[in-house]
Formats: C-alpha cells, structure tokens, sequence
C-alpha cells in the first residue's frame, strides 16, 4: 500500500471536534498523519473520536485555545505522544455560537480573543518544538468573510458594529505573513486557507438561507461548499510539495471575491 502525502507527520487540528475541523482530521489521517484533536467541547470530541476510529492515530486533547496554558498542554501532549509536532492546523474558531447583533466592545474581545489570539497562542506553543526539529507546517484558517464587505441599507443608524468575526479573519491573513517572515529560517512554512460559505452545521444556523443561496448564485462555479473540499488544500500546505510556499492565503470560495 502506497504512504501518504503526510506519512507519519503529527497533525494538531484545533477544533477537530466537527464540521471542517473534523474534515481535515479525517484527510490527514487517510494521507498517513497521526492527528491530535484539539477540541474544547468533551462532546463533539467524543463524536469525532467515535468517527475517526479506525482510520489511525488519533489522541484527543481538551484545548481551549484562548487560554495560553491549555495551548502549550496541547503541543506538549502532541510531543509526548507521537514524538514530534510537524503541523499545526489552527482551524478553531467562534462560529456556530457567535451573535452578530453584539456590537460591544466587550463581545469584540471575546472573539479576538478565540478567534486571534487563539491562533497566536497555539503558534506559539507549536513553534518551538519545529524550531528544534528545523522542519514544521502552520496552516491558519481565515475566511471569505475577510474580503466581503457588503452591508445591507439600514433605514436607522445604531452605533457602529464591531466587524468581529470578519475582521478577526482578516487579522489572520496578516499574522500569517508575519509569523511567515518570522519562522522560514528554520525551514517553517506558515500559510493561510480562507473557505468560503462552507455548507457546516455552524453555517446552516448562522448564515441565513436566502443569503446562501444568493451567495452561491455570485460565485463563478455556482455550487456551495462541503468540509471535504477544503481538505485538499490543507494537505498541499502541509506536505513537502508546498516547502518554498509560505506567507500566502489561498482563497477557496468557487469564486467569489478573486482577491488579486
């Protein structure tokens, strides 16, 4: 049987509990990984454990990436159990729970908090066990919502919003350039992927139908997205065939935004 793309490289995918998460958990393991799931809900962790049995090693580690000590248990536990860390998938993220009508500053710091600095931590931690191997993959998730910026008329203005999940997504794309230009001299790649409307549970509860479908409508390919089809992109950056590419934010939308 031919090995994998990603053959015995260790995998930390936070928020492997569901959804894209859960997809990328399950490309990586069929591409050779061993993935450490790295998911704050001991429910939805349980359901991915449940599916991923059978398809190879897999550890399921309680993370919450917002908190500095829980991000260097992950890739402490990442090192100890599988003998190294190779890859870092920052895909966690609030979503499916977040609530667009709060515009306090208050909730803005709660997502950046997750959302930014979350991906911040768990580089952190992650980076310096690459450092000491010369050899490492980050792979941050931003999103579509990063390059949109339509805003329906309102007949009253409310105060001004607070943007918080769009412009966490965009602060990705530039930590990812930045941590790029840091780590690439010790043979570390940090790239970006940014998924357009994914068809997850998260977006069918957030994303209002109507705002799919003409979403959809505006893309090139006219289709929706599923989990699965980001995977293929997360395997090319975590794999030798991407080793001179980093700094960069691949745009996986059907084409919608085309950024330049």
């Amino acid at each position: 049987m031919a090995e994998g793309r990603l053959q015995d490289r260790v995998a930390v995918i936070t928020g492997a509990g569901q959804g894209i998460g859960l997809a990328y958990a399950e490309r990586f393991l069929a591409e050779g990984a061993k993935v450490v799931v790295a998911e704050l809900s001991e429910e939805r962790a349980a359901s991915a454990m449940e599916s991923l049995a059978g398809m190879g090693d897999a550890l399921f580690v309680r993370t919450d990436i917002s908190d500095p000590d829980s991000a260097e248990a992950c890739a402490t536990a990442a090192k100890d159990a599988f003998g190294s860390l190779d890859i870092l998938l920052n895909n966690a993220a609030i979503y499916h729970d977040i609530d667009n009508a709060d515009a306090s500053y208050e909730y803005l710091q709660k997502i950046f908090s997750v959302n930014q600095h979350g991906t911040w931590l768990m580089s952190r931690a992650a980076a310096p066990y690459m450092v000491e191997q010369r050899r490492g993959r980050i792979i941050n998730q931003s999103s579509g919502a990063a390059y949109s910026y339509m805003f329906p008329p309102m007949d009253e203005f409310h105060g001004l919003g607070n943007f918080s999940y769009s412009i966490t997504k965009w602060g990705i794309v530039g930590l990812t350039k930045f941590m790029a230009a840091q780590l690439g001299q010790y043979n570390i790649t940090v790239n970006c992927i940014a998924p357009g409307v994914t068809m997850t549970e998260a977006t069918k509860k957030v994303v209002p139908e109507m705002f799919i479908g003409g979403m959809t409508a505006m893309t090139a390919m006219k289709q929706t997205l599923e989990p699965e089809d980001l995977a293929g992109a997360a395997v090319f950056f975590a794999s030798d065939d991407a080793k001179f590419c980093t700094g960069q934010t691949l745009v996986i939308d059907g084409g919608l935004s085309m950024p330049a």
